[in-house]
């Protein structure tokens, strides 16, 4: 597949993706969806034994593309189940890939950018990120990654993160295990890379069987949850705040919610 939102290269054993709409602050679009599950599944057909996610230009992923956000008001019920089933599917597969996955986060990383980020093994942020599951803020349900985020930071913090839609800094993304290290923009990449030859010392197999094992002790409530998230993300697309919140949001003013 011709790849127009992103680039894959190669380093030896180490597979780097790029998101690659600076101008769009790399916003996600099914477009680069579908390009990464592809890029995703070439690397795993490839000899590389640990994969790297960055941005292009200053941010990493500035959640949903505004145009896709303006079409899905128009979109049916088995649509919208369709589209959710697609991010789901590519938050499970960055999350469970059978490779060593690093992020590198070089700036914001909002909503579906957190989600990419911190689906990751590993999480390198530089100071300057911003992070947050903001979809409450526009009439959405952050049901996808909420599946996974309560196994990685408890509920209560996903309680306080989820509910308020706030954004919140690198450091404290830290603080709750989100992130692994905080680099200096000008040492990100240099200690990906760092930390990438470091995975490579160890025995291949044992890393795949590892991180298998590691999946295995969630995958069965995974299913579960994350196949009623799906329903949950679509329902929300069909009520009132839904469309206020995605109106307002495009119109740039403070949204009037239903009582």
């Amino acid at each position: 597949m011709p790849l127009n939102t992103l680039t894959l290269a190669h380093e030896d054993r180490v597979a780097l993706i790029t998101l690659n709409r600076p101008e769009k602050r790399n916003a996600v679009s099914f477009e680069l969806l579908a390009e990464l599950m592809s890029a995703l599944d070439e690397v795993e057909r490839s000899r590389a034994q640990v994969l790297i996610i960055t941005g292009a230009g200053k941010a990493f992923c500035a959640g949903l593309d505004l145009d896709e956000l303006k079409a899905l008001l128009g979109k049916t019920q088995e649509e919208n189940l369709k589209d959710s089933a697609r991010m789901a599917q590519i938050f499970r597969r960055i999350y469970e890939f059978p490779l060593p996955t690093i992020a590198a986060v070089n700036g914001a990383a909002i909503a579906g950018g957190t989600g990419i980020a911190t689906m990751c093994d590993f999480t390198l942020a530089v100071p300057e990120a911003k992070f947050g599951y903001t979809e409450v803020k526009i009439g959405f349900v952050p049901a996808i990654v909420s599946s996974i985020l309560v196994w990685q930071v408890g509920h209560k913090i996903a309680r306080d993160l989820l509910l308020t839609g706030r954004l919140f800094d690198a450091a404290e993304a830290h603080r709750y295990g989100l992130v692994n290290e905080v680099v200096a923009l000008d040492r990100l990449m240099l200690r990906a890379r760092e930390l990438a030859a470091q995975l490579l010392e160890n025995s291949p197999s044992s890393v795949r069987l590892t991180k298998k094992l590691i999946n295995g002790f969630l995958a069965r409530s995974l299913d579960e949850q994350i196949a009623q998230a799906v329903e949950d993300n679509a329902r929300i697309r069909t009520t009132e705040d839904f469309r206020e919140g995605v109106t307002s949001f495009l119109e740039k003013r403070k949204p009037r919610w239903s009582t």
